[in-house]
């Protein structure tokens, strides 16, 4: 039987293995809401509880000033309202996750990106987080599992500085702008690697943070990918190869399109492949299998219906299909919410491992 490293690190190269591995995100509240369940023990690690074969840790700050205090500034029963260290102001759900409401920006162009962010985007020991890393990855180690640095890429740096809207005006009117952006961005990303592999030693690999899609398209043509953010997409990942490591693309939304580019740009994994928005597993693994290995593609709104008959049949119509060429791995197409029973969770993967042994 092979160890999750083991198998893990061979299906990122679409070489055999026992069976397909297995690793999956949760939303905060899934843990608190089963914990206060009595379904799991206080503070358990659901990589070990669920015997997951791969683990991450996100060590590097990339906010622009690092000296910059949140400001608070509204705060309801249900919301709160704070300016940050990005000159954003954002607005966040108390009671449960979600993604921040975009109120306001100080970035819109180039000048004040040159002005206010740019210069404090420097490879500053403070923006790793050299304990957390050297500990998930002792931990990884361990427990025989595949271990990456997971770390957001320049698309998703760039909306938390000038807000999607103003970002993707920037690639039309100003794309030099946008250009400088993700090349600064690029370069930092690695600089700081740099540092946090020469002290603490290399993971097993590299999973990057990058949605570039929402329902139905992607937010750039495959062109305008090509022109501004493959680029620096090529440069982290060219980085990655040179220190002989594979690299996990995460993108929800539908990026299908973009796959020949980021294939191109050198992602040896695409991750979440998010059916809702319109990413059929099936299909893209018949276009891309042959050298592209899958994480994901599996509805997780099955899960939310919490009927087996419902989770079996979503797995039956895929697994024994996309396992063919030993590159597909086990993920829901999004994350599990707090609505997903602990139960319904457990006959996932024990229902998946047995269609997914070869």
């Amino acid at each position: 039987m092979m160890t999750g490293k083991e198998r893990f690190g061979r299906q990122l190269k679409r070489q055999p293995v026992d069976r397909i591995s297995v690793y999956e995100h949760f939303w905060r509240d899934t843990h608190k809401e089963w914990e206060k369940q009595g379904k799991i023990p206080p503070n358990v690690d659901f990589a070990d509880h669920f015997n997951f074969d791969m683990d991450i840790m996100g060590a590097l700050n990339m906010t622009g000033n690092l000296d910059f205090e949140k400001v608070v500034l509204e705060e309801t029963d249900e919301t709160i309202l704070t300016l940050d260290g990005n000159g954003a102001t954002l607005r966040r759900h108390k009671l449960h996750e979600a993604t921040p409401e975009h109120i306001d920006f100080a970035v819109k162009e180039r000048t004040a990106w040159e002005e206010l962010i740019k210069p404090h985007l420097v490879a500053d020991r403070r923006r790793i987080n050299f304990e957390n890393y050297r500990n998930r990855k002792k931990i990884a180690a361990d427990n025989d599992r595949f271990f990456c640095l997971a770390a957001v890429n320049v698309f998703e740096l760039m909306h938390p500085v000038c807000g999607h809207e103003y970002m993707l005006m920037g690639m039309v009117l100003d794309p030099e702008w946008i250009v400088d952006m993700v090349t600064t961005y690029s370069r930092l990303l690695v600089e700081l690697q740099q540092i946090l592999f020469e002290e603490e030693g290399y993971p097993d690999g590299i999973w990057y943070y990058e949605d570039m899609g929402f329902k139905q398209k992607p937010f750039m043509s495959p062109a305008m990918y090509h022109e501004i953010i493959q680029p620096a997409h090529k440069y982290t990942i060219d980085y990655a190869k040179s220190i002989n490591k594979p690299v996990i693309m995460h993108s929800c939304g539908f990026v299908e399109p973009l796959i020949p580019g980021m294939m191109e740009a050198g992602i040896d994994c695409l991750q979440v492949i998010e059916v809702k928005a319109g990413m059929d597993l099936v299909r893209i693994y018949k276009n891309y299998g042959d050298n592209l290995s899958l994480m994901g593609g599996i509805d997780v709104r099955t899960l939310y219906s919490n009927d087996f008959d419902i989770i079996n049949k979503e797995l039956e119509s895929k697994i024994p299909i996309v396992m063919g060429k030993n590159g597909f791995i086990l993920h829901s197409d999004h994350s599990i919410p707090n609505t997903v029973n602990y139960e319904s969770y457990r006959y996932f993967l024990k229902r998946a491992r047995e269609l997914g042994t070869y």
